[in-house]
C-alpha cells in the first residue's frame, strides 16, 4: 500500500496510458517495470488509514464517533467544503504541521467512507483523537515549564510599539509571572476599579481568561507544531473584589470604573471582556436592567470618561451542572429559569453563548452529555421571543460534562478546555470551562478580526463576526427537513447566529465576497408644524454587482447575506413605561430593491415599512416581508445588529443592485423639537454575496464595478 498526491495520481495515469499506447525502441510497453508490478488498484479502506491501535478502530458502521482526519494542507479546506455538504460537523480546532493539517470530523463509519469517496482531498491518516486537557493538567510539575517554553519558542508577539489591539479582561485580575502571559501583558497595564484593591489573581478565573484570550485553547496550541502568530496584547483591570461580591446597584458603576481605569492610562483600541454576570434579574425576559443599560450607554461612548464607541464582550450566563438529571439537557438549558443573565441582554454588546466540540473521553469513564458541535451544556440561552435582542449573537467552545451511571452530569478535565494558572511558580497549567471560556475566545477572535481591519469602528468588527457565524450540522439537525421562519426560533435562543470563523471574517475568497460599508446618517428631523419629528434620511448603496457574471450564473443559486450594525444609546425610562421600541435611540433597518422594482417604487414601499412599524402593525401581515428573506423581520429587526440572507438565482440577483439603509423609530425622534440639532448615528454594513463554489471569479468582477462607481463618483463631486 502507498499514498499518492493527487498530482502523482495523474502522473501514474500517464505512465499506464503509455504502458497501453507505446513502445520503447526495442519494441517493449513503455513503464513496463512498473506497470507489470501493479496487482491491483483501489481506494484505500479506512482501516487501511487507521494509524490507532487495531481495537480503537470503530466496530459499529453506523455509529457516529470522533475522528481525527490527517489531511495534505492545501486540501483541507476543500475536504471542510465536501464535509458540509454532507451534513458533518468538523471541528473548530486545527493542528498543523510542515506538510499536513489534522482536523476532527464527527461522522459515522460510512459517512465518512463515503466523504473520502467524494472529494478529492487527500486524506492520508485516520486516527482517534486522543490529547485532552487532562493530559497537559496532569503533567508533573517539573514538566510543565518544558512544554509552555516549545510553545514559547515557536510563538511570535506582537511588538507593543505597533500599538496593538488589546484585549481587556474585565475579571478577578491576572498574576504577573506566568512565562507564557509576560510577553503580552505588561506589568503597568493591570489596573484595578476601586482603589485598595491588588491586581493580583488571588482566584484564578481571571488567568485562566488571560491563557484563552491569547493562545486560545491551550490543548491545540501545545499539540501543533505550528508558528503561532499573536497580534494583539493583554490588559486586565480587576472588577471583582478578592472577597466578597459588588453589591447589585454597583454592577455598572464598576464596570464603567474599571473601564475608565483602563482608558486613562493609554488611547488604543480595546476589546472589553466581561465574563461575569447575576442571576438577580432574574426572570427580566430580555427587558432591560440597570447594568446591561450601563453596558449599551459604554458601548455607544455616552457613559464613562471618554466618549468614543467601544467594543464590548459578555457572557450568557450558565446552568449549574446540578441541574443536570438526564440526557435531555436542552429542556434545562431553554427553559425559562435559565434564561441568559444580565447583562447578557445589552444591545450594543457581543454576548456569548457556548457550545462544544469536547466529546473525547475513554468510554470506561462515562459519556459525554452532549454531541461534538451542539449546545454546551452550561450555556444559558434567551427564553423570550419578543421585541427584544436576539441573544446570544453566537457561541465558542464551552466544554462539556460527563453522565455516567449517577446523576447529575459533572465537569471533567476530559472534557474542559486548557489554559493558564494564576500559580505560575507550581501547577503552570489549569483547566476552565462554561460560557467565560467561550467569552475569553470571543475576546481572542475580535481583536485577531480587529488586528486586520486596524481602521474599522467597534460596530464594524461586531458586524463582521457576527455575519460570520454559521449553524453546525448538529445544531441545524434540530430543524425539520423544511423548515419555516419560525422553527429557526430555538436556533436562534440556543446559538445565535452560530459559530464564527476568524478566517471567513477575515478574507473574500474568489466565489464569496465580502463588502463593508461604514457610514453615518442623520435618522429623524424636526417637524416644520411643531408636531413630532420626522424620518429623514435614507440612505442609499448601490452594490457594485457583476451583473454579466450573475447572469451568466443563470437559475443557478447564490446566497446573499446582509448584517446591519449600529450602536443605540439607551433609554429605560421609555421602555419601563411600555414602550418597548423607544429604548434604543434610534433603529435602522435594511432593505434590498426588489427585480422587478423601479427606484421610485423602492423608495415608497420603505417609508410604507417605516411608518408601519413606527406604529406598530405587523409588517409580514401587511405583505411587508415577503423578498424571499430566509429568517424574516420578527428575528431580524430586534436590537442593534440584524442579519439575514437570501438564496436566489444569480440571474435574479444581478437585477437587485441596490440597498437601502433606513431609520425607523426611537426616542431620539419622539424627543426631537423644532430648533433642536438633529443627532447623527453611526452604522456599519457588512453584505456577503456567495455563489457556492461556481466558477466564476466575483471577487476580480466586483472589484473592477466597485472601482468604476468610485470613479464615477468622483467625476460627479469635481
Amino acid at each position: 500500500m502507498f499514498f499518492a498526491t493527487a498530482a502523482a495520481l495523474t502522473t501514474l495515469e500517464r505512465k499506464v496510458e503509455a504502458f497501453r499506447d507505446k513502445e520503447t525502441r526495442k519494441g517493449k510497453p513503455q513503464n513496463a517495470d512498473l506497470v507489470q508490478s501493479i496487482g491491483r488498484l483501489q481506494p484505500a479502506r479506512l482501516r487501511s488509514l487507521w494509524r490507532g491501535p487495531r481495537d480503537a478502530f470503530p466496530a459499529q458502521a453506523n455509529a457516529v464517533v470522533d475522528w481525527e482526519v490527517w489531511l495534505t494542507a492545501d486540501q483541507t479546506q476543500a475536504f471542510e467544503v465536501a464535509a458540509a455538504a454532507a451534513n458533518l460537523h468538523v471541528a473548530a480546532d486545527r493542528l498543523y504541521f510542515p506538510e499536513q493539517t489534522v482536523i476532527r470530523v464527527t461522522a459515522s463509519r460510512n459517512a465518512l467512507a463515503e466523504l473520502i469517496r467524494s472529494t478529492p482531498a487527500m486524506v492520508t491518516a485516520l486516527a482517534k483523537p486522543a490529547a485532552t486537557a487532562d493530559f497537559f493538567d496532569s503533567l508533573p510539575v517539573e514538566e510543565q515549564p518544558l512544554w509552555g517554553a516549545e510553545l514559547l519558542e515557536r510563538t511570535a508577539f506582537c511588538d507593543p510599539a505597533d500599538n496593538p489591539v488589546h484585549v481587556t479582561l474585565m475579571d478577578t485580575g491576572v498574576t504577573l509571572g506566568h512565562p507564557l502571559l509576560d510577553p503580552a501583558l505588561a506589568p503597568e497595564d493591570r489596573f484595578v476599579a476601586k482603589l485598595g484593591w491588588g491586581p493580583e489573581d488571588v482566584m484564578g478565573h481571571g488567568s485562566g481568561m488571560a491563557g484563552l484570550a491569547v493562545y486560545g485553547d491551550l490543548t491545540t496550541a501545545l499539540e501543533t507544531a505550528a508558528v503561532i502568530d499573536i497580534p494583539h496584547r493583554l490588559e486586565s483591570v480587576k472588577i471583582i473584589p478578592d472577597a466578597g461580591i459588588n453589591p447589585h446597584h454597583l454592577l455598572g458603576a464598576v464596570t464603567r470604573d474599571g473601564i475608565d481605569a483602563a482608558e486613562v492610562s493609554a488611547e488604543r483600541r480595546r476589546v472589553f471582556v466581561l465574563a461575569t454576570s447575576t442571576s438577580d434579574d432574574h426572570p427580566h425576559d430580555g427587558a432591560p436592567t440597570s447594568w446591561s443599560t450601563e453596558l449599551d450607554q459604554l458601548a455607544s461612548g455616552r457613559s464613562g470618561l471618554q466618549t468614543h464607541p467601544r467594543l464590548i464582550v459578555t457572557s450568557a450566563g450558565n446552568v449549574p451542572p446540578r441541574l443536570h438529571m438526564t440526557a435531555n439537557y436542552h429542556a434545562v438549558c431553554d427553559h425559562h429559569d435559565q434564561e441568559i443573565e444580565a447583562p447578557g441582554q445589552a444591545w450594543n454588546a457581543i454576548t456569548v453563548g457556548a457550545y462544544t466540540d469536547k466529546a473525547v473521553i475513554d468510554p470506561s469513564v462515562g459519556a459525554p452529555l452532549a454531541r461534538a458541535g451542539d449546545l454546551s451544556p452550561y450555556s444559558k440561552t434567551a427564553s423570550w421571543a419578543s421585541v427584544w435582542p436576539l441573544k446570544p449573537d453566537f457561541v465558542l467552545e464551552g466544554g462539556n460534562l460527563l453522565m455516567d451511571r449517577f446523576p447529575p452530569a459533572y465537569a471533567h478535565h476530559d472534557l474542559c478546555l486548557l489554559s493558564t494558572s494564576n500559580t505560575p511558580t507550581g501547577q503552570q497549567f489549569a483547566t476552565i470551562e462554561a460560557t467565560s471560556a467561550a467569552t475569553a475566545l470571543a475576546g481572542r477572535l475580535a481583536a485577531m478580526t480587529w488586528s486586520l481591519y486596524p481602521t474599522r469602528w467597534p460596530e464594524t468588527i461586531r458586524a463582521l463576526l457576527v455575519a460570520s457565524a454559521r449553524w453546525t450540522a448538529p445544531m441545524r439537525a434540530h430543524l425539520p427537513q423544511n423548515p419555516n421562519k419560525g422553527h429557526y426560533e430555538p436556533l436562534f435562543q440556543r446559538y445565535g447566529y452560530g459559530v464564527p470563523d476568524l478566517t471567513r471574517a477575515a478574507k473574500s475568497a474568489d466565489d464569496a465576497v465580502t463588502l463593508i460599508v461604514e457610514d453615518t446618517i442623520v435618522p429623524y428631523a424636526p417637524s416644520t408644524t411643531g408636531g413630532q419629528a420626522v424620518h429623514n434620511q435614507i440612505k442609499m448603496h448601490a452594490l457594485p454587482w457583476p451583473v454579466e457574471r450573475l447572469r451568466e450564473l443563470g437559475a443557478r443559486e447564490v446566497t446573499l447575506r446582509v448584517t446591519l450594525s449600529t450602536f443605540i444609546e439607551p433609554n429605560p425610562a421609555e421602555a419601563a413605561r411600555g414602550r418597548k421600541l423607544q429604548y434604543g435611540s434610534h433603529g435602522l433597518r435594511f432593505k434590498l430593491k426588489r427585480a422587478d422594482e423601479t427606484d421610485a417604487q423602492f423608495e415608497t414601499r420603505i417609508n410604507r415599512a417605516a411608518a408601519a412599524e413606527d406604529e406598530g402593525l405587523d409588517l409580514p401581515q401587511m405583505g411587508g416581508d415577503q423578498d424571499g428573506w430566509r429568517f424574516g423581520s420578527r428575528r431580524r429587526d430586534v436590537g442593534s445588529v440584524h442579519r439575514d440572507e437570501i438564496i436566489c438565482a444569480a440571474s435574479d440577483l444581478a437585477r437587485r443592485s441596490l440597498m437601502a439603509v433606513h431609520p425607523v423609530g426611537g426616542w431620539w425622534k419622539s424627543k426631537l423639537r423644532r430648533g433642536d440639532e438633529p443627532k447623527t448615528a453611526r452604522y456599519s454594513l457588512v453584505i456577503e454575496i456567495d455563489a457556492e463554489g461556481a466558477d466564476v471569479d466575483l471577487y476580480t468582477e466586483i472589484q473592477i464595478a466597485l472601482a468604476a462607481q468610485i470613479a464615477a463618483q468622483l467625476a460627479v463631486e469635481i
